[in-house]
């Protein structure tokens, strides 16, 4: 075991343990890639939203019916 790696406890529904047991033997790799590949994919997709949040944190903030107004008159809705 490299130096850099973890050791965690984590428990799953039996369901998706063998699902994941499955998915680990059809693709050659086990089930720690899989979960650490799961985890660090949701990781940078909360990321990804943060750094959206932060790009448009100084966007002035539109009143609901101005936009509803607004789509109404281009006749988007």
């Amino acid at each position: 075991m490299k130096a850099n790696k973890k050791r965690a406890t984590i428990y799953l529904d039996s369901e998706l343990h063998r699902a994941l047991r499955l998915k680990a033997a059809e693709s050659d790799c086990s089930i720690s890639a899989l979960v650490n590949e799961a985890v660090r994919s949701k990781l940078a997709e909360d990321a990804e939203d943060l750094a959206a949040f932060e790009d448009r944190a100084h966007e002035p903030n539109l009143r609901f019916e101005d936009v509803l107004k607004d789509l109404k008159r281009r006749a988007k809705i």
